[in-house]
């Protein structure tokens, strides 16, 4: 609860993937990570079923953090879990940034990858997952029709223009 600029009390509720201490504990902890891999001079997208739009839309690998869990193994867990693929490399990984400030306190990290192996489907019961390298003129072309998370849609529009 809070006083607008007008003086009215106004009421702001958002969502969290953690119990808040309080209000100084909002954003207080990074949840999750977002990773931009490529293979050689391709991308990895997911083509995956997403609940919150009922729809498939292209996104990045990623996943929550669990507890006791590096940032590295988590990072090596979900590339394996939702692909089947091995970290080469680690290259960079950005400071947390709120995933969406809407509505939700959720910051993640963002790390950029080099990748190897074969795709292996080792999803859950409950994901319905494509992985897929695509060169840039792929990306180009899937960029101008196709459905994105915001996250994957930028790094993809940034991977295909080299």
């Amino acid at each position: 609860t809070y006083q607008n600029k007008a003086g009215k009390e106004k009421k702001y509720e958002i969502v969290s993937r953690r119990e808040l201490a309080g209000i100084d504990d909002i954003g207080g902890k990074p949840s999750g990570v977002s990773i931009v891999a490529t293979c050689e001079d391709k991308m990895l997208l997911l083509h995956e079923f997403r609940m919150g739009v009922n729809r498939f839309v292209y996104n990045l690998c990623a996943g929550m953090i669990e507890a006791g869990e590096s940032l590295e193994n988590c990072i090596a867990r979900e590339l394996y879990e939702e692909t089947g693929l091995k970290i080469k490399r680690i290259k960079k990984i950005l400071p947390p940034s709120f995933a969406a400030v809407a509505f939700s306190d959720t910051t993640t990290y963002i790390a950029f990858v080099e990748v190897q192996g074969d795709f292996e489907d080792h999803t859950s019961d409950n994901e319905q997952i494509e992985a897929k390298f695509y060169s840039r003129e792929e990306v180009k072309k899937l960029l101008e029709s196709e459905p994105f998370s915001s996250r994957a849609q930028m790094a993809a529009f940034y991977f295909s223009e080299n």
